[in-house]
């Protein structure tokens, strides 16, 4: 499990990494595919990935929408919570909305 004390850049850019190589793309092409000039892509995207620079929001938003992911899978500290932010990404509102009423019902009182 990922420390909670663990840098924000250095969590931010683990899980940039996590979702590029899940969709098998080298960090070039999905700065370009997020809006970077290709002749800066490779750089920028290793800096954000090495934890030496945290982008914008808005270019997480940029990311997150090619990856797939929700901008709040790159901040989450904690790995399961990450996973259940990745899972919650790839469903359906219809399921999105059973996940979520069943969070809040394993959440109610006895």
């Amino acid at each position: 499990m990922t420390s909670r004390n663990a840098s924000p850049n250095i969590i931010f850019g683990r899980r940039l990494r996590q979702a590029r190589q899940c969709r098998n793309l080298a960090q070039d092409e999905l700065g370009v595919m997020a809006g970077l000039e290709e002749s800066s892509s490779s750089a920028r995207m290793s800096r954000y990935e090495g934890g030496v620079h945290e982008p914008p929001f808005q270019f997480v938003e940029a990311l997150a929408k090619v990856l797939g992911v929700s901008p709040a899978y790159f901040y989450c500290p904690e790995d399961r919570l990450a996973d259940i932010i990745l899972i919650y990404s790839r469903m359906p509102e219809t399921k999105c909305q059973a996940l979520y009423q069943a969070a809040k019902d394993l959440d109610e009182p006895n």
